[in-house]
């Protein structure tokens, strides 16, 4: 992926949902109307069932981005499922905190930056399904990794990685754009992980077992 400039809106779409929603939202209510016209009660409860479903799935709420720049935050809504000191040779070949977050299918989805700077990489990888919590699953899953650069030229990667109900991975973003912290980028549709890689520089600010809000809770701060 290439290009330049700033990074644009990530699929927001008038109401507070994501974009790549609308398709499944309108598709569930038109099979549940179809059904319910013809009298098949179980299919048209199962369609609008599927419905608000979707309606959970890929709302889109506004957030209070913390205004400090030396505080790194959540790139997504879930539950901190690992913190540890890895040597992390594919993004920023060396030591790092690896903060990894699961985000289950009943939380918003959407991936928001961490930090304000630049889009150095970015890196889709093909890959399994395993069940998101799983430690293979940040090697082996379907991914998409995005390496950022703060004006001070400190480095971080987040990656979204597939879950075992998800199928696509959305990014807005290309190398080269600027983004703000807190701007939306993307999301993984249907139960799924973000993988954060921080450098040395950053303190962590969470735990294992802490509940985090992508764009609003500070994951970490610069040293």
């Amino acid at each position: 992926m290439s290009g330049h400039g700033v990074a644009p809106p990530a699929g927001r779409g008038p109401l507070p949902l994501a974009r790549e929603g609308y398709p499944l939202i309108a598709t569930t209510t038109a099979a549940g109307v179809v059904c319910a016209l013809f009298g098949w009660a179980s299919l048209a409860t199962a369609a609008f069932a599927a419905c608000a479903f979707c309606l959970l799935f890929f709302r889109d709420p506004e957030r209070s981005i913390p205004l400090d720049p030396s505080t790194i935050l959540a790139p997504a809504d879930g539950r901190v499922i690992k913190v540890a000191a890895v040597t992390d040779e594919r993004f920023l070949g060396g030591p790092a905190t690896l903060v990894s977050i699961f985000m289950s299918p009943l939380d918003v989805h959407i991936n928001r930056a961490p930090i304000s700077g630049r889009v150095i990489d970015i890196r889709y990888t093909a890959g399994k399904y395993f069940r998101a919590f799983a430690d293979k699953a940040s090697l082996d899953n379907e991914q998409n990794a995005v390496v950022l650069e703060d004006p001070q030229g400190r480095r971080m990667c987040v990656v979204q990685i597939a879950g075992f109900l998800a199928r696509r991975i959305v990014c807005h973003l290309q190398i080269g754009m600027a983004i703000e912290r807190g701007h939306r980028y993307g999301l993984i549709m249907f139960g799924s992980r973000a993988d954060v890689f921080l450098p040395p520089a950053a303190r962590v600010r969470v735990q294992v077992g802490d509940r985090v809000r992508g764009g609003q809770t500070v994951l970490a701060e610069w040293a």
